[in-house]
């Protein structure tokens, strides 16, 4: 059957004002949506900037929140009677961060990264990429933070014994038991973070949705690209919390050995 002349057929009576059965005006639409003039390249080439986005998004997070949390509870952690003014200057700059940006919506953070941070610039991917890592940052920081204030100090008191200084007890000892505490957490951010792409259309970052909106400027109905863009969105975030389920049991498999 060749699909193309069904879809222009049915094109033409939808244009002589002819009420189509449901399943033809399905066709048609969907036709249009995401095969006619191969645009479901669009949504691929879409769908792939996302996930750099999100990639990127979550390394920059995820710098930004373990420095964050390691200097916080450094700070939350110090001895009574001692206090270093350069861990307190760093935990105040760090309460400030996460403070505002957990206290601000994500929309406005991007509006204001877009518009005056770096009004001058019109690579608004990249600009929407830092906005959404600044903001994943100040999240992962408090997960990270409660992870690793909720192990039992005498861990930390055992490293330092052992003749290892504070970074080392922490990435050696204290981490590794806090990561299977807080990958519940994290993974959430993780998903929540791929939704939250779609946010960088508002200040013209090119993604998913960007690319949903331009198929609906073309057809002139954005109902099948915009629910084409959510069916993409669903079934990856399917698949990410099956796979953070698998490794969620692998780790609590590797505890009971």
């Amino acid at each position: 059957m060749n699909w193309a002349q069904l879809y222009a057929d049915l094109s033409a009576q939808l244009q002589a004002h002819v009420d189509l059965p449901f399943y033809q005006d399905f066709f048609v639409n969907f036709y249009r949506a995401f095969i006619d003039g191969a645009r479901w390249k669009l949504y691929l080439s879409g769908l792939r900037m996302t996930i750099e986005v999100t990639v990127l998004a979550l390394i920059m997070g995820i710098i930004l929140g373990v420095i964050v949390a390691v200097i916080r509870t450094a700070h939350d952690q110090q001895r009574p009677g001692r206090h270093n003014p350069i861990l307190f200057l760093l935990n105040t700059i760090g309460t400030i961060y996460t403070t505002v940006i957990r206290g601000t919506p994500m929309i406005v953070q991007m509006l204001i990264m877009g518009s005056i941070i770096f009004a001058s610039s019109r690579n608004f991917t990249v600009i929407g990429t830092i906005a959404l890592g600044i903001n994943s940052g100040a999240y992962v920081a408090e997960i990270i933070r409660g992870g690793l204030m909720s192990l039992d100090p005498g861990q930390a008191e055992a490293g330092r014994s052992l003749g290892l200084n504070y970074f080392q007890t922490m990435r050696f000892i204290v981490i590794p038991q806090a990561f299977k505490a807080i990958l519940p957490a994290l993974g959430n951010e993780f998903i929540t973070l791929f939704k939250d792409t779609a946010l960088i259309t508002v200040i013209g970052g090119k993604e998913l949705l960007y690319a949903a909106k331009a198929v609906g400027a073309k057809t002139y109905s954005v109902t099948y690209p915009y629910l084409g863009a959510a069916a993409m969105y669903l079934v990856l975030v399917i698949i990410l919390t099956w796979l953070q389920g698998k490794l969620e049991r692998r780790l609590r498999q590797s505890d009971r050995r």
